[in-house]
């Protein structure tokens, strides 16, 4: 099964650069091959990120993004201590919500090129 995420920081703040996106991208390949999962395309902006993951119909997809979430904050926070001035007030990197759409209408090379095209800060 295919899903295309989307994850927002909390309150919309814009805090990534390309470096915490690439280091995101690694953290959440990992999380996936936890899962047996598979991260097929990623990437993001300055306040949130898309990624497409194939996963087994065994894993529910909210424990998947729950994880994926958890990890990811708990992890970029202790490695990147500066992206503590967008997360001071709320003391989370997302926002409690998340997009989740099974893919399957489009052919799966469009929805990799939309996530392929996204403005990518640096």
């Amino acid at each position: 099964m295919h899903v295309h995420l989307v994850f927002v920081t909390k309150y919309r703040h814009s805090v990534f650069a390309g470096r915490h996106l690439t280091r995101c991208e690694e953290i959440m390949r990992a999380v996936c091959e936890d899962f047996e999962a598979e991260l097929v395309e990623f990437n993001g902006e300055t306040n949130h990120v898309h990624l497409l993951v194939n996963f087994p119909p065994k894993v529910a997809v909210s424990r998947l993004v729950n994880s994926l979430k958890g990890v990811s904050s708990r992890r970029l926070r202790q490695e990147f201590p500066d992206l503590a001035r967008h997360y001071w007030r709320a003391q989370r990197l997302w926002s409690g919500s998340y997009f989740a759409g099974s893919v399957g209408g489009a052919p799966l090379s469009i929805v990799k090129q939309y996530i392929e095209q996204q403005n990518r800060p640096l």
